[in-house]
C-alpha cells in the first residue's frame, strides 16, 4: 500500500514510519505496531489539515487490513503476546549494537541499530508504562546513536560502552522526558546535558550534537538482522544506580504457600500469563534470572493474589 507523504507537522511519526517501511516483509508485526503507534501520536498531534487526514486515514485503512489478514498471529490481535514480541525485538537490537559497540565495531549499522531499539521502546508505551529497564536501555540507545553518529560525523574515534562526565553532561532530556510520547521520535536527543550514561572512571566528553531526523532517515545503510541463536550478543551489565544493591546479586526466591480459598480474578489470571509468556520469551535468549523473575512474580500473583 503506498501512503500519503509525511506532512511537516507530523515529522514526530516520521521514524516510527520509517521503521514500519522496513519491517513490512521482514517482521510484519512490527510493522503493524510502529503505525499502529504513529496513528496514535498523529491523532493527538494533528491539526486536522487535508494532508494529516489524508495520511491518518490511510494508516487506519492499512491497520483494518492487515489485523483481517493476520487474525490468527496473536502477536497482532492480542496485546500481551505483541508486548512480549517488541520487547524481545527491542532487547535483541539493542544488545546486537552494545555488543558492536563494545567491541569497537562503529559504523552506521550500529547507529541505526541503537537508534532504531530506541524508537522500539517507544513503540511499547502503547502497551502502559515501561519498565525501569526499558526505560533504562531507551536513554541509553537514543544517547549512544547520538554519539557515535557525532563521532563519525567529525572524524573522530568513539569510546566504546558508557561514558562519564564530570560535568554530568551527556544524557537523552528536553524534548524527551520520561513519559512524554509526542516528540519522543522526532528527531534524536534534542540536548544532552543533564543525564549520563553510568560509568565509573572520571573521562571528559566534548559536547554532543545530536543528529537530525534526516540524517537518520536517510541512513543508507539497512537496519541490522539481529544475531541468530548461535551468535547470541553479549556483554552488555544492566546499569544499578549507585548505593543501590544489585538485585541479580541480592535477590532470593522464598517457597511460596498457596492462600487457602483464594479467588483469581480475570485480571489477574492475564497478568499471570503475561509474567509466564516473559519467562518463555528470556529463556529463548538464556536469560535465566529475568525468567525465574517473572516465574516468580507469576507464581506469586496465582497462590496470594498480590503482585
Amino acid at each position: 500500500m503506498d501512503f500519503p507523504q509525511c506532512p511537516p507537522s507530523l515529522k514526530g511519526i516520521q521514524h516510527f514510519l520509517k521503521l514500519a517501511q522496513e519491517h513490512d516483509t521482514r517482521d510484519p508485526v512490527i510493522a503493524y505496531w510502529a503505525r499502529l503507534y504513529a496513528l496514535q501520536i498523529g491523532l493527538k498531534a494533528s491539526t486536522q489539515s487535508a494532508e494529516e487526514t489524508k495520511l491518518l486515514l490511510s494508516l487506519m485503512d492499512w491497520l483494518e487490513l492487515m489485523k483481517k489478514q493476520h487474525s490468527a498471529n496473536e502477536a497482532i490481535t492480542n496485546d500481551i503476546a505483541a508486548q512480549a514480541h517488541i520487547e524481545n525485538y527491542a532487547l535483541k537490537l539493542f544488545l546486537y549494537a552494545d555488543k558492536q559497540d563494545r567491541e569497537e565495531n562503529f559504523g552506521k549499522n550500529v547507529v541505526k541499530a541503537f537508534y532504531s531499539s530506541g524508537v522500539l521502546y517507544d513503540m511499547l508505551q502503547t502497551f502502559g508504562e515501561l519498565s525501569d529497564e526499558a526505560l533504562q536501555n531507551r536513554k541509553y540507545a537514543k544517547w549512544k546513536a547520538a554519539y557515535i553518529h557525532n563521532c563519525l560525523k567529525n572524524g573522530e574515534t568513539p569510546i566504546p560502552g558508557p561514558l562519564p562526565d564530570d560535568d554530568d553532561e551527556a544524557v537523552v532530556t528536553g524534548a524527551h522526558e520520561e513519559g512524554d510520547t509526542s516528540h519522543e521520535a522526532d528527531t534524536p536527543p534534542a540536548n544532552l546535558e543533564n543525564d549520563q550514561p553510568p560509568s565509573s572512571p572520571p573521562v571528559t566528553t566534548p559536547h554532543i550534537t545530536p543528529p537530525t531526523a534526516e540524517e537518520v532517515l536517510n541512513n543508507p545503510s539497512k537496519l541490522p538482522s539481529p544475531p541468530v541463536e548461535e551468535e547470541k550478543p553479549g556483554g552488555f551489565e544492566p546499569y544499578v544506580p549507585t548505593g543501590q544493591p544489585n538485585p541479580a546479586a541480592t535477590t532470593v526466591y522464598q517457597p511460596i504457600v498457596p492462600v487457602a480459598g483464594l479467588q483469581i480474578t480475570a485480571d489477574q489470571m492475564i497478568k499471570a500469563q503475561k509474567y509466564c509468556k516473559y519467562a518463555g520469551s528470556a529463556l529463548n535468549y538464556d536469560d535465566v534470572k529475568t525468567a525465574v523473575d517473572n516465574l516468580q512474580k507469576a507464581l506469586k500473583l496465582l497462590t496470594t493474589g498480590q503482585d
